[in-house]
C-alpha cells in the first residue's frame, strides 16, 4: 500500500530533494507536493526540477492551518515530513495528522532545540558550547518547538578545531544517510 507524504521546506530543499531520490524507485512512497513558506526559497527550483509542485503559504496562513490543510486533503496526503520547515506547526494541522507529522533536528536534542534554533545557529551553539559532539534527531511533532517523541539520533564528534561550518557539514551528512532510511522505517511497514 502506498504513503502520500508531503514535503515541508522553508530553504534550499536539498533533504526534500535527497528524500525524493533516494524513494524514486519505490512506488510505496509517494511525494505530491512540496509546501513552503518562502515564495523565494530554493525548494520551489528543486521542487520544478523534481516535477512535484510546490505551493508557498504565508506566515498567518500557517498559523491558522485551514489552507493548508484543504491542500493537503486535495493531495489525500497521509503523513507530513519537514525538511528544513521553520514555522511552527498549527494545532490543526497536528490534530489531523497525530502521530504523522516527522522533523529532523540539526543537534542532538533536547540540546540545541527549542524557537530559534535552526540551521547556523544550532551549529554556532554546540561549538560555542564545546561540545565534544553534535547530530541529528528525527521526532514526531507536537504543539512545541523540538519537543515531540524522538524516533532516532545519530551522532558524529565535534572537535575543539571545528568550525561552525564544519559541525554543519558532519550534521548535513547525517541528514542525508539516515533521514530517508528512518521514513521508510516508519511508515513502510
Amino acid at each position: 500500500m502506498s504513503i502520500n507524504i508531503a514535503l515541508f521546506a522553508s530553504g534550499s530543499g536539498s533533504n526534500a530533494e535527497n528524500i525524493v531520490h533516494y524513494f524514486s524507485h519505490n512506488p510505496d512512497f509517494i511525494f505530491p507536493l512540496i509546501i513552503s513558506n518562502k515564495l523565494d526559497a530554493f525548494v520551489h527550483t528543486r521542487a520544478k526540477n523534481l516535477n512535484i509542485p510546490s505551493f508557498t503559504f504565508s506566515r498567518e496562513d500557517f498559523s491558522q492551518g485551514d489552507k493548508i490543510l484543504e491542500l493537503l486533503k486535495l493531495y489525500n496526503i497521509d503523513s507530513i515530513v519537514l525538511a528544513g520547515f521553520l514555522l511552527k506547526i498549527p494545532q490543526t494541522l497536528i490534530l489531523a495528522y497525530p502521530q504523522k507529522i516527522i522533523n529532523i533536528h540539526p543537534a542532538l536534542l533536547p540540546k540545541h532545540g527549542g524557537k530559534g534554533m535552526y540551521g547556523m545557529r544550532v551549529h554556532e551553539a554546540v561549538a560555542e558550547n564545546h561540545d565534544i559532539e553534535s547530530g541529528i534527531t528525527i521526532h514526531y511533532v507536537n504543539s512545541n518547538y523540538d519537543e515531540g517523541n524522538i524516533i532516532f539520533q545519530a551522532t558524529c564528534p565535534v572537535l575543539p578545531t571545528d568550525t561552525p561550518e564544519m559541525i554543519a557539514d558532519k550534521v548535513h551528512k547525517l541528514e542525508y544517510e539516515h533521514f530517508p532510511k528512518v521514513i521508510e522505517k516508519i511508515w513502510g511497514e
